[in-house]
């Protein structure tokens, strides 16, 4: 008797992504509409009224509106595809230059055998700026960069992404002086700004250890045992890089030590508008297309040649862009059937009936599954913290507890939610299946780490 083998294929990223988009659809069509009232506060921000939510007439999603809302997908995300674009191809000059290969070949004869500091030392940085100055988005044009590093220097594109991504993903989500996140949940919870420094710097200490040694043992038994890589055996394209012995060769030109500058004036210019200025992704993205053309004329890249490369890179980054568009289909479906609201009514009526540890544990589940809905961390912020704040303390909590469950909740599902990894993933290039299978347990670990904070942060009455 002939025996069949039945193998389960994966479908592509974006069957995936279109599948969860007609979920969100048959969602829509489930949950009653409803919306809170909202008023614009003292800074300018349209904030929730508590007690104002009412339900209205259903919504819905039709089986034609779900096709409408890839197109609306695409216009609201727009300004994330685009940006993702210039971002990269700032960077890709830097990389047709030489600039990035001499700076780590130079990185590489300062270090010499201890390579895998370059693990920490990268991840400790991009947490830094995530933690103070919020960045996550800037980093964009930077994956595919890491990646192909990592994998010249014998890890995998897990470890390149993990790099960045997870890095920078911690230090947001730790939030020390997150001006996006911890800046505005507070004011608009009637916290004063900045008040518990201290125990975030404390979280901070706790995760970027964590994620660290998370990724440094994954990267150390992929540098003994390639086959040991999650990624084995996947092809993925790759930003081209010179072996780490070619690298090491490399000197660096006049024209790279000024790019080099460049570079380092255009992180000081990205952080000083974001800062000082109020730039947001717009005026960094203009910043970006601005040096991607005084590098390219540095280099002696004439107008034409400079297009060429810029063509050449927005194709690079094209699957990951338009992963972007088609996912943000899902909130676009959920949005225009008005359900979140009613979803964030539903969720914080169910923590009345919680008391102390609990409800402050049930608030961090509550701003966990709230991140699906509402990805933009100052967004749901502006949501559910005029709601959940005096919930705390109707339950005895203190509305800095509101804010800490708000902050841990929404950041560190960032890098297991399909809104976010759909998009970064497509940026990395690495299959979805793939990154869940490393991701998960680091989340989980994550998640049992917050639940830990919390419920210290009620003992001592933080």
């Amino acid at each position: 008797m002939r025996k069949f083998k039945f193998k389960l294929k994966m479908p592509h990223t974006y069957v995936i992504i279109f599948a969860i988009v007609v979920l969100a659809a048959i969602v829509a069509n489930v949950i009653p509409a409803g919306e809170f009232s909202r008023v614009v506060d003292e800074t300018g921000r349209e904030v929730v009224v508590p007690g104002s939510f009412t339900y209205l007439e259903s919504v819905g999603c039709s089986f034609f509106d779900v096709f409408v809302s890839v197109q609306q997908g695409f216009i609201s995300g727009a300004q994330i595809i685009f940006f993702i674009i210039f971002a990269y191809a700032f960077v890709y000059m830097l990389i047709k230059n030489g600039t990035f290969d001499a700076v780590i070949g130079l990185m590489l004869r300062k270090i010499g055998n201890n390579i895998h500091l370059i693990i920490p030392l990268c991840m400790l940085t991009f947490g830094l700026l995530g933690s103070t100055m919020g960045m996550s988005e800037e980093t964009y044009g930077l994956l595919p960069v890491f990646i192909s590093i990592a994998c010249a220097l014998g890890y995998d594109a897990i470890v390149g992404g993990s790099i960045v991504y997870v890095a920078v993903s911690v230090g947001f989500a730790c939030a020390t002086l997150n001006p996006f996140t911890i800046g505005v949940a507070q004011q608009v919870a009637g916290v004063p700004l900045y008040s518990g420094l201290e125990y975030r710097i404390l979280i901070f200490v706790i995760y970027m250890t964590v994620a660290i040694a998370y990724v440094w043992h994954y990267a150390n038994k992929v540098k003994k045992d390639p086959t040991k890589s999650i990624l084995y055996g996947t092809d993925i394209d790759l930003v081209k890089v010179d072996s780490q012995e070619e690298l090491i060769k490399r000197e660096m030109t006049t024209v790279q030590k000024i790019s080099c500058l460049l570079f380092v004036g255009t992180v000081v210019m990205l952080v000083y508008g974001t800062i000082q200025l109020g730039w947001y992704i717009d005026q960094i993205a203009g910043l970006f297309i601005l040096m991607m053309i005084v590098v390219g004329l540095i280099s002696g890249f004439s107008p034409s040649r400079i297009s060429e490369y810029f063509i050449e890179a927005a194709k690079d980054m094209m699957y990951g862009a338009l992963i972007v568009g088609l996912s943000r289909a899902i909130p676009t479906i959920l949005e225009n059937a008005m359900i979140i609201d009613t979803i964030v009514y539903w969720l914080s009526q169910m923590l009345m009936n919680f008391q102390g540890i609990f409800s402050a544990i049930g608030m961090l589940f509550v701003q966990n599954v709230i991140n699906f809905f509402i990805p933009s961390g100052g967004g749901q912020a502006l949501v559910t913290m005029p709601i959940l704040a005096p919930v705390a303390e109707m339950v005895g909590l203190s509305r800095q507890i509101a804010v800490l469950a708000y902050q841990l909740g929404d950041g560190f599902s960032n890098i297991f939610w399909p809104t976010s990894v759909f998009m970064m993933c497509g940026i990395m290039r690495i299959p979805i299946n793939k990154w869940y299978r490393y991701i998960t347990p680091l989340f989980l670990i994550c998640f049992v780490i917050e639940i830990i904070l919390l419920s210290v942060a009620v003992l001592i009455g933080y």
